[in-house]
């Protein structure tokens, strides 16, 4: 499917705040909200302060308690990588504060499904706890809530996913998303909510003068930022200026060599250098290694990945790890070449794709779906919802979306218009997960399709570029090309700068692989006559490689190799 190339709208007044700036750099600046070059500075100084988290104050209370009477705290995460890095951040943030009795469990997604879930309370009694502690999980465990109160254990609720209609009794609640919460950034990560509870903690133990009482040095907590750059990231939540601040200065540690050894690791069997690591290459290897223990077998391996102290053992898990990825790409290539079947199918029969495409094999695998899900969605650019046979006669769900269509409100007007139909459903509006019976496959189908229709009339759903600006070859200098790197970390809601120029010869080229190419580019007529290296990945192999375009989109960074430093053109889309 081709691209309908854009510009990104700005603010004419906004762009003319920054008169000493490059005019690219004031047209990216006011695109993205950035209303005084301060606001780029990614010092923890300009992260919100943790006393305008709602919710606080109760959950406060019962973790002070927790450790001053040494309850048996149990940690509950979720069986992703923000789940996974939560869960780790928990465990080792409540033992700098002091907690002794602490233990994390996670729940099997085969077995028990998302959340606290009545079934996993009753596995958790088992253990003894005194509190039940969920990290990016339990705002919509009602029953699950319900059980373990009745059972007399306290449970405090971290969670960042949107709530329904109904809040699970918990002692305390704390979620930036709920109702009428003050804390000006909705858009952490299950990690940093629990990361902004320690914080909190710290201060409260500090200010009852609890390290001096009991003799322990008080942590600092930035030591921990590895972990919450790692999920939040790996989670895809907006980039906006406090989670900017919270990935870079997470990715800082990690490039100081300053982060947990199964980071470390993880890096190392991904083919990276940490001291280079950017925030795509969290997303896009660190992250799907730790994703495959919960796709595949347990996170509770990618978690003793986390935990552990010992180098050593560090690299053997994160070994594992990488064959549990090497053995989930094989399934998603299998699965996405039955998914291909279907889609031509559909194609054919309808003369059009629905508006929301929903897909389901009895075969597929459970773990394996919300990445198939992705992959179809950048395809066809549309909401799309890959279904794996889940037992007793369910089938479950996981949903990815496209700009501009909330997949969890499409869900709950489903939900609303045809009771009964979901059985359960919870996420946010790019991504999420629900469960139906298997007999409701096909009503569900056209319901979903109805609901994107009659709430999005008029979209036409086509992948899109966003240009940034006009940027000709001798407009490109070393320090522009600094001053964009400024605005990292890039991510969701602060995409890397699209860039567009015109006549454009390609003066050397060559294949690598069979779907890349190298060239070196020039633009004839500029000013500088300069050649500028550039990279094009995945092109069509069958296709015949011109040496001339029209147009070109891309992005500008420094390329490092063998010590060297130099400027490279990313080419994402000719003419």
């Amino acid at each position: 499917m081709s691209h309908r190339i854009v510009r990104r709208p700005i603010d004419p007044e906004a762009a003319r705040r920054f008169p000493d700036l490059h005019p690219v750099l004031g047209r990216i600046y006011a695109a993205r909200q950035v209303a005084t070059p301060m606001e780029l500075e990614t010092s923890l100084q300009g992260l919100h302060p943790p006393e305008l988290l709602g919710g606080l104050p109760a959950a406060l209370d019962l973790l002070e308690e927790a450790l001053r009477e040494q309850w048996n705290i149990l940690v509950i995460g979720d069986f992703d990588a923000d789940g996974a890095t939560s869960t780790a951040l928990c465990m080792r943030g409540l033992r700098l504060l002091g907690a002794n009795h602490l233990d994390y469990l996670v729940p099997n997604r085969f077995e028990y499904g998302y959340g606290l879930t009545p079934e996993i309370v009753a596995v958790a009694a088992g253990r003894k706890p005194d509190l039940i502690l969920t990290v990016d999980n339990g705002v919509s465990s009602i029953d699950g809530v319900a059980a373990a109160k009745a059972l007399g254990i306290h449970v405090l609720v971290t969670d960042h996913h949107l709530p329904g209609a109904q809040l699970p009794a918990a002692d305390a609640l704390v979620n930036p998303n709920l109702p009428g919460d003050p804390f000006p950034s909705k858009s952490l990560a299950g990690v940093g909510v629990a990361f902004y509870v320690l914080l909190a903690l710290r201060t409260r133990l500090r200010e009852r003068d609890w390290f001096t009482r009991q003799k322990l040095t008080e942590p600092n907590l930035a030591q921990l930022l590895d972990l919450v750059a790692l999920g939040t990231v790996a989670d895809v939540v907006p980039l906006d200026r406090n989670n900017r601040i919270l990935v870079q200065q997470g990715l800082a540690r990690i490039r100081a060599g300053q982060c947990v050894p199964g980071i470390r690791a993880l890096i190392e069997v991904g083919g990276r250098t940490p001291a280079r690591l950017v925030a795509g290459d969290l997303g896009f290897v660190v992250g799907p290694r730790l994703n495959a223990a919960g796709r595949l077998v347990d996170m509770a391996h990618g978690i003793e990945c986390l935990l552990t102290d010992d180098p050593a053992e560090a690299l053997r898990m994160a070994r594992e790890l990488d064959d549990l990825n090497r053995e989930r790409r094989e399934i998603e290539a299998d699965m996405q070449i039955q998914a291909q079947a279907t889609l031509e199918r559909l194609s054919l029969d309808e003369d059009r794709l629905p508006m929301g495409l929903c897909l389901y094999d009895p075969d597929w695998h459970q773990g394996v779906i919300g990445i198939l899900a992705s992959r179809i969605k950048d395809q066809v650019h549309r909401p799309v919802i890959v279904f794996a046979a889940a037992g007793e006669g369910d089938i479950k769900g996981s949903a990815r979306s496209v700009p501009g269509v909330h997949i969890r409100d499409v869900l709950d007007a489903v939900a609303a218009r045809h009771p009964g139909m979901i059985r359960k459903f919870g996420g946010h509006a790019m991504a999420a997960g629900l469960r139906i019976r298997r007999e409701n496959i096909n009503a569900f189908r056209r319901a979903f399709d109805d609901c994107i229709l009659k709430a999005h009339p008029h979209v036409v759903f086509q992948p899109q570029l966003v240009l940034d600006a006009d940027l000709p070859f001798d407009r490109i200098s070393d320090q522009l090309t600094d001053e964009l790197e400024r605005l990292q970390p890039y991510g969701q809601q602060n995409p890397e700068p699209l860039f567009c120029a015109t006549g454009i010869r390609v003066a050397f080229s060559k294949t690598l692989g069979e779907r890349h190419r190298r060239m070196a580019l020039i633009q004839p007529g500029s000013k500088t006559g300069k050649k500028i290296p550039a990279m094009h990945f995945n092109i069509d192999p069958s296709m015949p490689q011109p040496d001339y375009f029209e147009r070109i989109a891309y992005r500008l960074r420094w390329n490092y190799y063998n010590g060297n430093k130099s400027l490279q053109l990313i080419v994402e889309e000719t003419e």
